[in-house]
């Protein structure tokens, strides 16, 4: 596929579309595509409140999938999305590889442009984060998906894992085209009067600007593992500005998601594509291609950590 632009809008943090494409001053000439909001087999109305949490530099969330069911934003949602102005991509959740295919099913007959398979959401209490932190699970999952459907699979990556390169191989191997890197961090928050989590769910999501440098790490290990395979990688987590962005296509991503930003922000795509046009200029570059997986590393030390 191709995008007008390396920004991709993060499932989760823009609706089905219509919530953020309403805000005066939005282009979608900004926007390379519109990852919609997980959709599971049946509709779910989500965890308990609270569900968000702003903490230092970031913000938990545990939603918990509440959407309307895979076959009402099928018949009732992508027919009000105007698939001319970007790529608007589903994202899948279950809670059982069954739930996958059904639900990769339903897409696959639809004008959506690509399934984005959510097998690493840490805040649902079945399926999400314990598919996403087994290699073989979550090579199960694309398996089946890629019998469902033809279009293209992106599979969105845990960080929560011990080996997040031999998850990406193995689901490569198993017939994803692309790969998310990466999805939230676990996370928690406590009252310390009441002595309770703040979040109903007890834990969540943890994003924003405090996990970037985790997610640039993630990334540049599952760029080099990639390399063979020539599988593209949208790059996520914690990007607010230009350098943020740059610094991700530098170490591998073909695309950048962009998420929590948006919820202080709604109009942060427009200065982070000026920020990179801006920087492909300075350094005489015609294309954002040429940036990607262009990080020269220093030679290793052998001197231990700190």
């Amino acid at each position: 596929m191709d995008f007008a632009t390396p920004l991709v809008l993060l499932s989760g943090c823009v609706g089905f579309g219509e919530e953020y494409t309403r805000v005066a001053g939005f282009s979608h000439h900004e926007v390379g595509a519109v990852c919609l909001k997980g959709t599971t087999l049946q509709p779910r109305l989500g965890n308990p409140a609270h569900r968000v949490f702003e903490t230092p530099a970031g913000m938990l969330n545990a939603i918990g999938l509440q959407n309307p069911g895979a076959r009402y934003v099928v018949d009732k949602i992508l027919p009000t999305l105007d698939f001319s102005e970007t790529r608007f991509i589903a994202n899948l959740s279950g809670s059982t590889v069954e739930e996958y295919y059904q639900v990769a099913r339903i897409f696959d007959n639809s004008p959506i442009d690509a399934l984005e398979i959510n097998i690493s959401c840490p805040n649902v209490k079945q399926g999400g984060v314990q598919f996403g932190n087994d290699p073989e699970m979550s090579a199960r999952v694309v398996e089946v998906c890629r019998k469902a459907t033809n279009k293209p699979i992106i599979t969105k990556l845990s960080p929560n894992q011990t080996d997040i390169a031999h998850n990406a191989r193995r689901c490569i191997e198993a017939g994803t085209d692309g790969l998310a890197v990466i999805n939230t961090l676990t996370g928690m928050a406590i009252d310390i009067e009441a002595r309770t989590p703040v979040i109903g769910n007890n834990q969540g999501g943890l994003s924003g600007p405090a996990i970037k440098p985790i997610a640039l790490l993630k990334t540049h290990q599952v760029y080099q593992m990639c390399k063979p395979y020539k599988v593209p990688i949208i790059g996520q987590g914690g990007i607010t500005t230009a350098n943020d962005a740059i610094e991700f296509l530098i170490a591998g991503a073909s695309g950048v998601g962009i998420g929590t930003a948006l919820f202080y922000n709604p109009l942060v795509c427009a200065s982070i594509n000026a920020g990179i046009v801006e920087y492909l200029q300075r350094h005489k570059l015609t294309n954002v291609s040429e940036l990607i997986g262009s990080l020269q590393l220093h030679e290793a030390s052998a001197a231990p950590c700190g």
